[in-house]
């Protein structure tokens, strides 16, 4: 079962890779892992998607508030949430399958953000499902080049995670 994990930490040189380092002696894959900024200044948020038992989840998460760095830590995968990931297509695109390619990215809501004498290059920004099947259904017109971010959560409602709730809490 894939878990998604995310993790608050002081913004310090160092700190993803001791997290990474964490991963790799524990013998645990990393599916995704993205890292950006919060809405307080010094936090980043750290969203990893691991493959792995509720147990050994739970002892991940233990290591990890181990890290001196690291202020919290949540498993997110029960709780309702929304998840997206990014991905960008090279695709190979004569002008004579332009417009079914074109028909195909409009109904996955997919942008066209660059064209070339051969290809499109699409984008799409949706959930992981949503774009494992517009990967495989772009499959077929040959990919020529493919970039995928990592997987981004956040909880639905009032239920925060936010690095300013922590902060105030304290």
């Amino acid at each position: 079962m894939k878990h998604t994990l995310v993790a608050l930490m002081q913004d310090h040189p160092g700190v993803l890779n001791r997290v990474s380092s964490l991963f790799r002696r524990r013998g645990f894959n990393i599916e995704s892992l993205s890292v950006g900024h919060t809405e307080t200044p010094g936090i980043s948020r750290m969203t990893i998607v691991i493959d792995s038992t509720d147990t050994s989840v739970e002892q991940v998460s233990k290591q990890l508030y181990r890290l001196i760095e690291v202020l919290k830590v949540s498993d997110v995968t029960a709780d309702p949430n929304v998840s997206r990931e990014l991905v960008m297509l090279k695709v190979h695109a004569p002008a004579s399958r332009r417009a079914e390619i074109s028909s195909l990215a409009d109904v996955f809501e997919a942008k066209i953000v660059d064209v070339a004498h051969d290809s499109l290059m699409l984008e799409l920004t949706a959930g992981p499902d949503k774009v494992d099947n517009f990967v495989e259904l772009v499959r077929p017109f040959g990919i020529r080049e493919m970039v995928r971010t990592g997987r981004v959560a956040m909880v639905r409602g009032s239920n925060t995670h936010s690095a300013e709730s922590y902060v105030r809490s304290a």
